[in-house]
């Protein structure tokens, strides 16, 4: 079996170089698999290289310079990968983008990047920069799936094929067109700019983050060696191309360790390809497996009786024993031979079933996950951990050891990777993956990042006495009640997301007299138990007004409250007053940024009425609300909203006080 020769290469330090030594140590490997009309495509290392390699020169022919900014734009697809090391070579910069960004917030990033190329899917992105008249530093644009775009005026615009032409002519022509090409970016340097990733925007415009070789390349590599992932490793890329993960689990980390990645055939099928690839390796945001297990408990309620009752015994086995089992613990006999049996009736068939067969090891980030959601996960046998990270870290800021696996801290620092709290409690960070700066943004890098390299991440925390980081909440939400309490939004939030019937949560109490909380129901979740239950509805907003679904929503904010009540620093925040939201928040809206992250400002604005309606005492409100259509149009969304209170319950640390 092929392996790399040279796993830290000190010179094999941008992505063309290492693309050039996987072909020449990995050549006849599988690098990448697409899903097209069903059937799985192919490319090895060697075949990527001669790929890329065709490209690149096509684009150089097309007038793609060093330093020229290149937009990416689509769905995970291998020709887009290609293309950022294709525009790497040249010395140019790829800017990924979100391809479900509407065009205001599309036009802002192009714009401010000073893009010249765009590398794009299909005729809708075609379409949408082509609308943009104040791209004035847009030359050409080049399309991957030619379908409706035969009859455009192709002056400035190309097929992604037709531009591997033009670098193929160009080596028929020349053979030592191909030496050329290498020894162009033979002179690139590990310290050069690799890729700008756009940061979500969550408190004001996208920055875009500059990131060099070095920071991709060494944090990959100190990424592989914790996991021990090698070359034969399988992954999934599913997740948005402007993601600074999927930038590095499906390029970084997988060219330095020099595994596969499979392109799913669409968002849709996404549960059906993983099931055919049954990845080793896998990344998801706390929503993928909250939905998930949503699917799986909504699939056992409609099984049979017979069914449901093995189910229930061994999960009760996997939750007594399996997180035991899967770090070395000692368990008892009895319980080894049950769950054993429970993998051959139950846990063996269900990971089969979501895909996870042969998974080595799984992250989940982004937001806290639901503990029990984790220990669900765990429970299985299935080696599932978090990480803490952000764009600005070429994600690794804090990672979990094997064995060393806890619900609520995010791990320890990650290799090479120095950590520290403020005095005010910010979480600062330094390592090798630290960004070079904001592009066009000075103010804004000398407010993140220190003479010295250490980053403000803006997140709260503290390191545990086993020294692990547990972080509260965002720094600036982290507020108080008037009596003093504490205030953390996020940690309620993220409690409240632990129920299935529950897909989002906004709290608010900085600064008033006690907690209340918007709700979104999940619709998948909520919408089975109403069909079991012969509960008719004809849209999200009838169901979320159901007087049925308030009483069950209730019961879960009446347990978050038990739990805060058990914590003494959170206890005084308990939930007083809650609603469930008419509509769910939306991207499209600007009420959740294209990263699923609240937007707590905007939504405040908004819903003004509603967080008054909270404090004034009202019971119900009714509101109009804007909403964006996906093709573009906005309409209306107006209702009367339920207001609920909610009785708190007396802090566990005056309970045990009062009894002594």
């Amino acid at each position: 079996m092929a392996r790399l020769a040279d796993v830290a290469g000190g010179d094999v330090d941008t992505f063309p170089k290492i693309l050039l030594r996987n072909a020449r140590d990995l050549g006849e490997r599988t690098a990448v698999r697409e899903k097209a009309f069903g059937i799985w495509q192919s490319w090895t290392w060697a075949e990527v290289l001669e790929e890329t390699r065709a490209f690149s020169l096509g684009l150089r022919k097309l007038g793609l310079q060093a330093g020229d900014k290149v937009a990416i734009v689509g769905a995970n697809r291998p020709h887009l990968y290609w293309s950022m090391v294709a525009a790497q070579a040249l010395g140019a910069i790829p800017v990924p983008v979100y391809a479900d960004s509407v065009a205001e917030e599309m036009a802002y990033v192009l714009g401010h990047a000073e893009v010249r190329f765009a590398i794009v899917e299909d005729q809708e992105q075609v379409d949408k920069l082509q609308s943009m008249e104040e791209l004035t530093c847009l030359r050409h644009i080049v399309y991957d799936e030619p379908r409706g775009l035969r009859d455009y005026d192709h002056t400035h615009l190309s097929h992604f094929a037709a531009v591997q032409d033009l670098g193929r002519g160009l080596l028929a022509q020349d053979p030592s067109a191909a030496r050329a090409w290498e020894a162009g970016f033979a002179g690139h340097k590990g310290s050069d700019i690799a890729v700008m990733l756009y940061t979500s925007g969550t408190t004001g415009r996208p920055k875009g983050v500059m990131l060099s070789f070095d920071n991709l390349v060494i944090s990959a590599r100190n990424g592989n060696a914790f996991d021990r992932l090698d070359e034969t490793e399988e992954v999934l890329a599913y997740l948005p191309m402007a993601w600074i993960g999927d930038h590095v689990f499906s390029l970084a980390q997988a060219y330095t360790a020099g595994y596969c990645v499979n392109c799913p055939e669409s968002l849709e099928t996404v549960d059906l390809d993983r099931l055919e690839i049954a990845p080793t390796y896998f990344f998801a945001p706390p929503r993928v497996f909250e939905g998930m297990l949503t699917r799986i408990m909504v699939r056992m309620e409609d099984a049979g009786r017979l069914k449901k009752k093995m189910f229930d015994f061994f999960m009760g086995v996997a939750r007594r024993s399996g997180e035991k089992i899967l770090n070395g613990e000692s368990v008892p006999f009895s319980d080894r031979l049950l769950y054993r049996l429970g993998e051959l009736f139950v846990y063996g068939p269900l990971k089969n079933r979501i895909g996870f067969t042969r998974l080595k090891v799984g992250y989940t980030a982004g937001e806290a996950i639901g503990p029990e959601i984790f220990r669900f996960y765990r429970s299985l046998g299935l080696n599932l951990k978090q990480l803490y990270g952000q764009t600005e870290a070429s994600v690794y800021i804090t990672l979990q050891p094997d064995g060393e696996i806890y619900g609520d801290t995010v791990g320890k620092p990650a290799p090479q990777v120095e950590l520290k709290i403020a005095d005010n409690g910010e979480v600062l960070y330094r390592s090798p993956g630290v960004f070079v700066a904001y592009y066009k943004n000075d103010e804004a890098t000398r407010s993140t990042k220190t003479e010295d390299g250490w980053v403000m991440t803006g997140d709260a925390g503290f390191i545990a006495d086993n020294g692990h980081l547990k972080i509260i909440d965002r720094a600036k939400d982290v507020g108080k009640l008037n009596d003093g309490a504490l205030f953390a939004p996020k940690y309620i939030e993220n409690k409240l997301k632990f129920f299935p019937n529950i897909k989002e949560a906004v709290a608010f109490g900085n600064g008033r007299d006690y907690a209340t909380v918007f709700i979104n129901i999940d619709l998948t979740s909520v919408g089975s138990w109403a069909e079991r239950n012969n509960v008719n509805y004809a849209s999200y907003q009838e169901l979320a007004a159901n007087p049925q679904v308030y009483d069950m929503i209730r019961d879960h904010v009446d347990q978050v409250n038990r739990d805060l009540a058990a914590e003494p620093m959170m206890a005084g925040a308990q939930i007083r007053r809650f609603l469930i939201l008419h509509k769910e928040l939306d991207a499209d809206d600007g009420e959740l940024t294209r990263t699923q992250k609240v937007r707590r400002s905007f939504i405040a604005d908004r819903y003004a009425p509603l967080i008054e309606a909270l404090y004034d005492g009202s019971t119900s409100r009714h509101v109009r609300t804007e909403v964006t259509f996906e093709d573009g149009r906005t309409g209306i969304i107006e209702g009367t909203v339920e207001i609920r209170d909610m009785t708190p319950h007396a802090p566990r640390h005056q309970l045990r006080e009062a009894a002594e």
